[in-house]
């Protein structure tokens, strides 16, 4: 059977946008609706794919156009390009999803030398017969024959200088002749051949254009921005031209149901008296706001109101309009569901459910999570613009700005005085943590969007651009440059964590700006969701922001950050030291841990906790090996030969000594707790006498000890047995009974095969997809991103970062050892701490999988809570589906 690659604007329907594309079919709802729509015909997405494979049409879409446009001219009386009553069309691109400009269109198709002396003799009207001619050889000399645009502005320009007019409206019909010839010669000199005369050379060349224009360079990066697939392609609407341009009692403009800005239930948009739509679009002449069409043209403007209502009844949501009026006779040319602010997204929904046009679950449906990062960070003011010196990943969202500076003690100094800055760095270490704790953002010009920067900004809710590759930083002379452009130590910088755009100076911000409809959607989301969201949190100020975005509690609390600061040198002690010194720092570093768990339990009373052992490796607490050599390089050519020369060199004797080819592979997580004798015991007493502690102040604690990086049954079996002797003692000796369970981390292929071996001894499952994924690609994610990941997507190796949407092995992998971890032991606990945990797409996935709980940042928690009640209401529509098809057949 021939594959169908027209349909008349009767024949569609608004369910069939993959066919017709949006606009083909909200074209053809429209016109069932009986709405005043000029008649015409959707070239399908189909045709867009074929015609992308191979530069042609595909066989039968020339005949099946041809038999279109014959019925076209039939219904309306004229025919393409006649000389006496020409038919005028427009070609339109219309994708499946909207992308506002990102294709092309061209109107007044149908002109020529002959057919407009037609048009001026039957509309009386020379000046708007030759001003649309001139307009069709602007735009198609443009799309159709890649004529530079500005040529064609900076001639109208010459024109009106040499005519003494400012207006385009002031040039007379002569003087439009003129431009007209201008216009031509333009075309033939850029583009090295005529403008095309035959109307039907004209429609076949500007619909091969509007194919072409899917894959041109912004629509492909609109599309991977907003993770658009590739392969659907575009429609192509033909479609009877009406004009705005007749005079004073013709129109044209755009109007939303609502406001896209704030989401009051006003109508909103502007038009302009005797004009065509690309002036409204395109700022060329100042725009009338909508209200006052009420009196320039009363009778159009309450049918125009009419037609709105319609609309958003029918759809049932707000929507976006475009429409002509042609000497005092309304035509809608297009609508569409309405872009929006995240505020404008949440209080239309919740509107809508109070006015009965939609239910909760719908509401729900609609909000985009990422929409809400908006409303919880601050962002740069879309009106200021800027010059953006180096684009990196969008690492952590929200903006900032601050002074540059480059060092960790810097930048705490400062903040402390109360200056504002931004740390910048190769990349930042875990050292580093008190100079990102006292900035507004922080710039690496190394790492991912799973680096260290990345991950603990994300948890402080500031702003990261990560992997900034182009930043060539100079720490010994405390500048960066970029380009040419250098900028020193103490001058202003703006970064936007969520586009990933560096700027110099002074940006101004729009401040987060969280709304009640914010808290009444997720208070339905909730109603809804079957997985549980917690959040990532190493102190109790994360554990409390958290808890108050709605977190069911900690899935994942690093202890290795709870080693840094002045603790390190006890730290450092512990590594270095003989067995009386490695006691001593143990007992001094249970007193410290104890008063962080005391923190972290208290702030998440009555929710559970998920405690990880420390995972890193230890000689990432030691100072840096090169760093080390070139010290005790430089002291030996000096012939220093002190205390302080022998304590570094044998310093840097043990840093060589426990240096890792490959670290995150090497002696880390369980296998510390295995070959360090006491350090996992103290972190368990640590947690378990803070527990105790809380218990008897009338608390209600509640734990989990995770054991991470576990591969082998027997590791586990060990450290569980000894974790849980520790706790038996300490609730036995303090008499208070803290419910308590002793899980791992499963974040190695090996364990999520074997995972029914594994959970004879584990209590729950909570999986780090960050290094699964890791180790499933064989990765370094910090040197995949900065290398040639992005390249990987350019070419389409890969669709998605794999660190940013969890990837399909790795959702078999957890899928498996789910299913085998639970066949093992049918109460095992389940859960992701992952990053991922965060992240919609991947939210869906972990919900399919059957685990209980996400687990994510402070700030992504209403973005999982939200998802996670999308996922489940997918699951519901996919099941009714399913049921509808089943009675379909029987």
């Amino acid at each position: 059977m021939t594959e169908k690659f027209v349909y008349t604007f009767e024949e569609g329907r608004t369910d069939m946008k993959y066919v017709l594309g949006g606009k083909g079919a909200n074209l053809a709802e429209m016109t069932n609706l009986g709405l005043p729509v000029p008649p015409g015909f959707t070239i399908t997405t189909g045709a867009c794919r074929a015609f992308s494979k191979t530069g042609a049409f595909p066989p039968g879409l020339s005949e099946s156009i041809d038999e279109h446009l014959a019925q076209l001219e039939a219904e309306t009386g004229k025919k393409l390009g006649d000389k006496f009553d020409p038919l005028l069309v427009s070609v339109r691109s219309g994708a499946p999803f909207s992308m506002p400009g990102m294709m092309d269109t061209v109107l007044n198709l149908g002109l020529n030398d002959q057919s407009v002396t037609g048009l001026v003799a039957l509309t009386e009207n020379p000046r708007f017969a030759y001003d649309s001619y001139r307009r069709f050889i602007q735009m198609f000399g443009k799309v159709v024959m890649d004529v530079d645009g500005q040529l064609f502005e900076d001639s109208i320009k010459v024109l009106k200088e040499e005519k003494g007019v400012t207006d385009d409206v002031e040039l007379t019909a002569v003087d439009l002749q003129e431009l007209i010839s201008r216009f031509k010669t333009i075309v033939r000199d850029s583009a090295g051949r005529d403008f095309p005369q035959k109307p039907k050379d004209q429609l076949d060349l500007s619909i091969k254009a509007v194919f072409d224009s899917w894959n041109n360079k912004r629509a492909q990066d609109y599309r991977r921005h907003y993770k658009i697939s590739d392969e659907l392609g575009t429609a192509v609407n033909i479609q009877t031209m009406v004009f705005g341009n007749k005079g004073d009692s013709s129109a044209t403009g755009v109007a939303f149901t609502r406001d896209a800005a704030t989401g009051y239930n006003d109508t909103y948009g502007d038009y302009l008296i005797n004009a065509q739509g690309e002036d409204v679009v395109a700022g060329i002449r100042i725009t009338e706001p909508i209200a006052n069409l009420k009196n320039d043209m009363p009778e159009i403007f309450d049918e125009l109101m009419k037609t709105l209502d319609i609309l958003e009844k029918h759809y049932r949501d707000m929507c976006d309009t475009e429409f002509t009026i042609e000497q005092g006779k309304l035509y809608m040319l297009q609508t569409r569901i309405g872009k929006r602010t995240a505020a404008a997204a949440l209080k239309i929904a919740v509107d809508m459910v109070e006015e009965g046009l939609i239910n909760k679950e719908e509401a729900v449906m609609r909000i985009e999570p990422e929409q809400l990062d908006q409303l919880l960070h601050p962002r740069f003011d879309p009106d200021q613009e800027v010059d953006v010196i180096a684009t990196g990943l969008n690492a952590s969202p929200g903006a900032a700005v601050g002074k540059v500076v480059f060092d960790a003690d810097i930048a705490q100094d400062l903040g402390e005085k109360g200056e504002k800055v931004i740390l910048t760095r190769w990349e930042t270490t875990p050292d580093d943590l008190h100079g990102m704790i006292a900035a507004q953002g922080i710039l690496t010009s190394h790492g991912g969007k799973t680096s260290h920067a990345a991950v603990v900004a994300r948890g402080m809710g500031k702003p990261c651009v990560a992997g900034c590759a182009v930043l060539n930083i100079d720490v010994a002379n405390k500048t960066f440059s970029v380009n040419g452009t250098q900028v020193k130590e103490g001058e202003v910088i703006s970064i936007d964590g969520t586009s990933g755009r560096v700027v110099v100076g002074e940006v101004s911000l729009v401040p987060p700006t969280p709304t009640p409809d914010f808290d009444t959607m997720l208070k339905w989301a909730d109603e809804v969701r079957r997985l549980g969201v917690r959040t990532n949190a190493d102190t109790p100020e994360d554990a409390a922001k958290a808890r108050e975005f709605g977190a069911e509690g900690i899935g994942l609390a690093r202890t290795e950050h709870m080693f840094l600061g002045d603790r390190l040198p006890i730290v450092q002690k512990m590594i270095l030291g003989n067995e009386q010194d490695k006691k001593e720092a143990l007992d001094s570093l249970m007193a410290v841990q104890k008063h962080d768990f005391l923190g972290i339990l208290e702030a998440m009373d009555g929710l559970p906790v998920t405690i990880r052992l420390l995972d890193p490796p230890l000689h990432e607490f030691l100072p840096g090996l090169v760093e080390l050599e070139v010290e005790v390089a430089k002291m030996e050519d000096q012939a220093v030969d002190d205390e302080e020369f022998q304590r570094k060199r044998s310093l840097l004797q043990r840093v060589r000594a426990m240096s890792e080819s490959n670290p995150m592979l090497g002696l880390r997580g369980c296998r510390l707790g295995l070959v360090e004798p006491g350090l996992y015991e103290m972190q368990v007493r640590a947690i378990m006498e803070a527990a105790a502690e809380l218990k008897a102040a009338g608390k209600n604690p509640i734990v989990e000890i995770m054991i991470p990086l576990v591969a082998l049954e027997r590791e586990l079996e060990v450290l569980r047995g000894e974790a849980k002797a520790v706790c038996v003692e300490v609730l036995e000796r303090t008499g208070q009974d803290v419910p308590y369970k002793i899980g791992t981390m499963i974040e190695l292929p090996r364990a999520a095969v074997l995972a029914d071996e594994i959970a004879k001894h584990a209590e729950f499952f909570s999986f780090g997809t960050n290094d699964l994924t890791q180790t499933v690609f064989g990765f370094s994610r910090d040197d995949v991103e900065g290398k040639f990941l992005a390249r990987y997507l350019e070419r389409k190796i890969m669709d998605t970062n794999p660190f940013e949407v969890v990837d399909v092995a790795v959702v078999k992998l957890i899928d498996m050892a789910c299913r085998l971890g639970r066949e093992q032991n049918p109460g095992l606990k389940l859960g992701v701490c992952g990053e991922h945990g965060g992240d919609p797409t991947s939210v869906k996935l972990f919900h399919e999988a059957g685990l209980d709980y996400v687990s994510c940042s402070p700030f992504r928690v209403p973005l999982a809570r939200l998802a996670a009640a999308q996922a489940t209401l997918s699951e519901k529509i996919s099941k009714n589906t399913q049921k509808k098809e089943r009675r379909e057949i029987i």
